[in-house]
């Protein structure tokens, strides 16, 4: 946010962390748990009052907070004043989790949270994901700064407007030729803000910012303009126009640079004026420059989140490994506790989990941004979904339930990309094993068919791959729900079944990414997803993905 102070994290020092916890015997816990991490704690303190002051004094990079605390003021207040006074990062302890605590919490912004009594390994995973958290806003705040400098400094005068031409920025420069301020001209249409006469016939003008996103292409209007300011003065000026565009080449906006010439007639000021407009297509092209800086670093940043997990499930392999070891050679003095290994199961659990929820992400924003790379290859239904099949028959046979395959004999040859498809049967039938009580039953059927519902499909041959299980109902009113992002079945333990919350999203974009599409329904005890897919994808999509 422009004119705060953020706070810079040195790399090179310790991680200094404020804790503010009013039972002191959790506090001490907590405070050996930081030091066994490598963290230096800074002070403890047991109230909202001292916390704020103690804060203000020492500047700590992080602040460990119970939210319930003794006194006139609990921990979200004091983390609100504290975020606010001093943008120093937030982690919550409670060992309450109720609906309006948590409500609240979420309110003021935090960086992370972590439940009573606290595990190292969980303090270790939220710190350090806060920090990054904030290392990441840090930069990002500083990049929109400077962009914001950039564009402040231009000596004519700037305006911006999203792809429907309504204003979002006005330099000082424009403020003062155009008398609008920028609160005022915000989200205002540009033929309010920027009004354009012709010089000799007072006629309006065409706005070369509806003209630039019409066409596409810079605009350089030759006419004699007079802008007509809000406080009704007509001044001479000369302006140009360009589209702005993302990195898939879609138009997101319009920038408008122009200048008064009072003291000088258009004609005149032609060179100079093309001149001027060259260079802001240099400065445009800066900014577009920028702009793909900080889409690698956010891709960097991806790669970086995901490396330290990586790391984290080899270092488990390598210590279970050293167990065996001495295990075998009689060293019983030096193994470790039953217990811990009972940890180190669920720190690979996490660290998996997390780095799955890390790949489901990035897997879904390049279905998002349609960069997710296909390879179309000819497969055989007939063999291809009893081999996919044989990996759930087990775990079937275990939660005791019935898995049946319907299957024509003449099923055509499908081309399709191979693991697209294995992930989306793979994702419906976890769902199923998941959703299914002992004793339900799993159907999964393929028939040659058209949905006319699906655009492209209804004129082409198609084929319906369906999953349906018995079991749990979904309701009519969340159906439209149950392809969205971290969708969960309502009173149904997520924790208990796991997952990313990302599955049935994913499916649903890589469907669409194969040029199909699905649909689910759910009534009389058993609820049943249909994928829909042509034969033969759209030779455009074929030849867009090769």
């Amino acid at each position: 946010m422009l004119g705060q102070t953020t706070p810079v994290l040195n790399p090179l020092q310790p991680i200094r962390i404020l804790v503010v916890e009013d039972e002191m015997i959790i506090a001490r816990d907590i405070q050996g748990c930081l030091e066994n991490l490598g963290y230096v704690v800074s002070a403890v303190v047991p109230s909202g009052l001292e916390a704020i002051e103690t804060a203000a004094a020492s500047r700590p990079d992080l602040v460990l907070m119970d939210i319930r605390l003794k006194g006139t003021m609990d921990g979200i207040q004091a983390a609100e004043q504290i975020w606010k006074r001093f943008q120093i990062p937030i982690i919550y302890s409670t060992g309450y989790s109720d609906p309006k605590t948590l409500q609240r919490a979420k309110e003021t912004g935090p960086f992370g949270y972590v439940l009573k009594p606290v595990e190292e390994r969980e303090l270790f995973v939220a710190i350090e994901t806060a920090l990054h958290r904030y290392r990441l806003e840090q930069d990002l705040q500083q990049r929109e700064q400077w962009l914001t400098t950039i564009l402040r400094g231009i000596g004519d005068g700037v305006i911006v407007t999203d792809e429907w031409g309504y204003v979002k920025f006005l330099n000082p420069i424009a403020e003062a030729i155009t008398g609008w301020w920028h609160a005022d001209a915000y989200d205002q249409l540009i033929t309010e803000v920027f009004q354009l006469l012709h010089e000799e016939t007072r006629q309006p003008l065409s706005n070369p910012i509806l003209q630039a996103l019409q066409r596409g292409v810079p605009v350089y209007p030759t006419d004699t303009a007079l802008l007509q300011s809000r406080k009704g003065q007509e001044i001479p000026i000369s302006d140009s126009a360009a589209p702005l565009r993302d990195d898939r080449g879609a138009i997101t906006g319009a920038v408008l640079v122009f200048r008064d010439v009072t003291q000088r007639r258009l004609a005149a000021e032609h060179p100079q004026i093309v001149a001027r407009a060259q260079e802001m297509e240099v400065q445009m092209a800066e900014l577009q420059r920028l702009s793909q800086m900080k889409d690698d670093f956010l891709s960097t940043v991806s790669h970086e989140l995901r490396t330290p997990l990586t790391s984290i499930i080899l270092a488990i392999n390598m210590l279970e490994v050293s167990l065996k070891i001495r295990a075998q050679s009689n060293l019983a003095d030096v193994l470790l506790p039953d217990r811990v290994n009972h940890y180190l199961g669920i720190l690979r659990e996490q660290s998996r989990r997390e780095l799955d929820l890390v790949n489901d992400l990035l897997d879904f924003q390049r279905l998002s941004a349609n960069a997710y790379p296909l390879d179309w290859a000819e497969i055989p239904l007939a063999t291809w979904l009893p081999s996919r099949m044989e990996d759930f028959r087990e775990r079937a046979e275990v939660a005791q339930l019935q898995l049946q395959v319907d299957l024509p004999s003449d099923l055509p040859i499908l081309i399709s990309d191979a693991a697209g498809l294995n992930r989306i049967m793979a994702e419906l039938l976890n769902n199923a094993c998941k959703y299914t009580p002992p004793g339900g039953k799993i159907t999964v059927a393929i028939a040659q068919g058209a949905d006319a519902a699906a655009p492209g499909l209804a004129q082409c041959p198609a084929i319906q791959i369906t999953v349906t299980n018995t079991g749990i109902e979904i309701p009519d009113t969340e159906l439209p729900r149950v392809f969205d992002q971290f969708y969960r079945v309502p009173c149904h333990d997520r924790w208990r079944e796991g997952g990313t919350g990302l599955g049935l999203a994913l499916v649903k974009k890589m469907v669409e990414h194969l040029g199909g599409s699905i649909r689910v329904t759910s009534g009389a005890g058993a609820t049943c997803f249909t994928v829909e897919l042509p034969l033969r994808p759209d030779p455009a999509l074929y030849q867009h993905s090769n």
